[in-house]
């Protein structure tokens, strides 16, 4: 017996932890962290179930070292480099997260199903609050900041991709501009008209231009 990416299934033989998160990470996308299971990852990697329960523990301790990996993912080169401007230094994280997760879109419902607490997790924090630090912010408003925009960057993504379905490659941007424009001119005037009124701009709402708009918004607000 084979697996979809054309492993045989039934021989034991050494894996590593990666190819653990490799096959959870197949799982995830072909269909949400309900999908991921001990017997699926065992089966993709070619080892007995209880093989894998000797790398990580449970269903859930292999979920989290996968948010782990997302977050470490993160490209933090230009991030943390100090030769650019620090509101250019925040839109490039915010950017490539939103481009990560779309694309790996089980994966926000980990990154808010559980708790941030590892040390890629911790470290995304620390580079955001000192990125806002070399802004200007104070310590302080600084963390309370990082915890603003980690908020509103995870928040929208997660608005974004509940509207996605669950196939590997998302429509394009145009696309979907187009058919939610087609679901809100269906909407009766007399009952919501406001929402028809700016119907050409709320079907943007999941556009890199909005996303961009909410966050110079936020940025703006902490610069002054």
């Amino acid at each position: 017996m084979t697996t979809p990416m054309g492993r045989r299934t039934g021989r034991p033989r050494a894996v590593t932890e990666q190819a653990i998160l490799d096959a959870a990470l197949w799982q995830l996308d072909a269909g949400g962290a309900a999908a991921v299971s001990i017997r699926g990852i065992a089966a993709q990697v070619g080892i007995a179930p209880n093989a894998v329960y000797t790398y990580y523990p449970s269903k859930a301790a292999v979920l989290r070292a996968l948010v782990e990996r997302f977050l470490g993912d993160v490209n933090h080169d230009r991030f943390i480099d100090r030769e650019q401007p620090w509101r250019q230094r925040v839109e490039a994280l915010a950017l490539e997260l939103r481009t990560h997760l779309v694309a790996h879109r089980g994966a926000v419902q980990l990154l808010l199903g559980g708790p941030m607490d590892g040390p890629n997790a911790l470290t995304l924090r620390e580079s955001l609050s000192e990125v806002l630090a070399d802004g200007g912010l104070a310590s302080d408003d600084a963390a309370r900041a990082s915890y603003v925009l980690l908020v509103y960057i995870f928040g929208a993504i997660a608005l974004e991709v509940a509207e996605l379905d669950q196939r590997r490659i998302p429509p394009t941007e145009r696309d979907r501009v187009s058919t939610r424009r087609a679901v809100l001119d269906t909407l009766p005037a007399e009952a919501y008209p406001r929402t028809t009124e700016t119907a050409g701009t709320i079907s943007k709402d999941f556009t890199t231009e909005q996303f961009l708009w909410g966050l110079t918004r936020i940025l703006n607000g902490l610069q002054a």
